[in-house]
């Protein structure tokens, strides 16, 4: 945050969420499904911001801060940590724009569904939920109302995720 105010972005938003994401971005970087993951909810939380967002800026920021905090900062540093940052831009880059399209179509999706189809994917939920974790079983014991319920809460919160 600093380093942001010293540059001139303490005002944007849209930084405070990559840096906020940062460490499990980072945590993750080895595992490539993962990363993805992780900047694809990165990118929805940054289409809630407000105002022009300049990636490129976050590398700015982010090195001048890691200069300051490793003793023994050198060109195999600046290159690993650019190269890193590089891979997240690409992929927010790829998303900027797509969670306004894909809420209108989720939602319009979700809202053309009769109740047949309702009990289609809530049944198609919990079937592979049971297959993928089999002990889940015995903490979704309730009767099948309760698990529809649950269901559709689960749907509508993924519906919520892009507001």
């Amino acid at each position: 945050n600093f380093n942001a105010a010293v540059m001139g972005f303490s005002s944007r938003a849209w930084m405070q969420e990559v840096l906020t994401s940062f460490d499990n971005i980072v945590s993750h970087a080895s595992n490539a499904a993962r990363l993805q993951e992780e900047c694809d909810v990165l990118s929805l939380k940054i289409a809630r911001c407000k105002g022009t967002i300049i990636l490129p800026e976050y590398k700015a920021v982010m090195l001048a801060s890691l200069r300051s905090l490793v003793k023994d900062w050198g060109s195999l540093h600046e290159v690993s940590w650019s190269w890193l940052w590089e891979n997240i831009e690409r992929m927010l880059k790829i998303m900027m724009g797509k969670p306004a399209k894909q809420e209108l179509a989720l939602g319009g999706f979700l809202g053309s569904l009769d109740e047949n189809a309702k009990m289609t994917i809530r049944d198609e939920i919990y079937a592979k939920f049971f297959a993928m974790a089999p002990a889940g079983q015995e903490f979704f014991n309730q009767s099948k109302t309760r698990l529809y319920y649950i269901a559709d809460k689960w749907v509508g919160m993924t519906l919520d995720m892009y507001r």
